[in-house]
């Protein structure tokens, strides 16, 4: 792990000028819905032997209006990381006592493993929509040549991935692209780290296929149990406005935070299948939504906010891969231990407040 390098920071280093301005760029991301939606994605600043990390169900977007950093013994989460002690991927447990009862984000491990003073990690729509194609390797080789950049496999967020990008960290290694999940670049101070932010995003940056075809009469003639209704988001139709994107998003999960806040998968209605007809069929929770291809998308009228920009995430995603895309999908063990996650079950409900 490299911890005799890594765990040499004393003397405080943060003033309080560096951490207003890691506010103001958490804030500058977490608004900006390219970058981060929701409760997703988390910025951290290291502090002599402490690390200030983003708050599990914080919104980055809200670092300037009320407190969502907290801080973390980073010596000690090192430690258990270097001899995979089984706290490592309990984040709360290295919880700097006095300063909130908020927790630690889960991928706190994930920001440690980084000599860099300054993490940024976030679901950058455009880096998403090459971690999840099968030749996402291919891609960032012929976009990243200028970066000092590595691929991680997905794993499951939390202490086993921090020990993946781990493995693949180099001295100089400064942007890491995280298989179906988002993107992590660090630097030395604020202005580094945006400036490296977003000249990432602009290398992988795709053009929009908006298509047309979406049918509001067609789609409420569906409905007929008063539970699903027009999302007030337009753009959410794209998902279903072709067979190949309807047989994209029907066939698997691509990345945690849909799973998280959405579910498996997106569900789609059959030929003249009624939302009511899909109650019956399926007793478990209703779907946050159902699409009709090549005519829209219906959402539950109970959808959190969180599932509704999730779902807003997965129209940017599918609106920018190309045609023949292929794609890799998490596993049914993934897409279950996410959902039977004690640490994203408390994110979710501070979400949901």
């Amino acid at each position: 792990m490299n911890g005799s390098k890594m765990n040499t920071r004393k003397q405080s280093e943060v003033t309080s000028t560096d951490f207003d301005a890691l506010k103001v760029l958490s804030a500058d991301f977490g608004r900006n819905p390219l970058h981060i939606q929701g409760a997703g994605g988390n910025s951290s600043i290291k502090d002599g032997d402490k690390m200030w990390i983003k708050a599990s169900g914080t919104l980055l977007g809200d670092a300037l209006t009320r407190e969502v950093f907290v801080p973390v013994d980073l010596v000690s989460m090192r430690t258990a990381l270097e001899f995979d002690h089984a706290q490592s991927d309990t984040p709360a447990v290295f919880l700097i006592p006095g300063f909130s009862d908020l927790r630690p984000s889960i991928e706190t491990s994930l920001h440690a493993v980084f000599s860099q003073r300054i993490v940024l990690h976030t679901h950058c729509i455009h880096t998403i929509a090459h971690a999840v194609q099968t030749n996402v390797c291919d891609l960032l080789a012929a976009r990243l040549s200028e970066f000092n950049w590595a691929f991680v496999p997905y794993a499951k967020p939390g202490a086993n991935l921090a020990r993946s990008v781990m493995k693949v960290l180099k001295p100089d290694t400064d942007v890491i692209i995280l298989g179906n999940h988002g993107l992590i670049v660090a630097g030395e101070t604020i202005n580094e780290v945006r400036a490296l932010q977003n000249k990432v995003h602009s290398a992988l940056a795709l053009s929009v296929r908006e298509l047309a075809g979406e049918n509001y009469n067609a789609l409420m003639d569906r409905v007929d149990d008063g539970e699903y209704v027009l999302p007030n988001d337009l753009l959410l139709h794209q998902i279903a406005l072709s067979d190949k994107r309807v047989a994209l998003v029907t066939a698997g999960s691509l990345y945690p935070d849909h799973v998280i806040f959405c579910g498996i998968a997106v569900t789609a209605l059959s030929l003249n299948q009624s939302t009511y007809e899909v109650k019956q069929h399926d007793k478990r929770k209703q779907p946050v939504c159902l699409i009709v291809p090549e005519v829209g998308l219906l959402l539950h009228k109970d959808a959190s906010m969180g599932a509704r920009l999730m779902l807003r995430c997965l129209a940017d995603v599918i609106m920018r891969l190309p045609e023949n895309a292929e794609l890799n999908y998490l596993t049914q063990d993934q897409n279950y231990e996410l959902l039977d996650w004690d640490a994203e079950k408390y994110r979710q409900a501070l979400n949901a407040e």
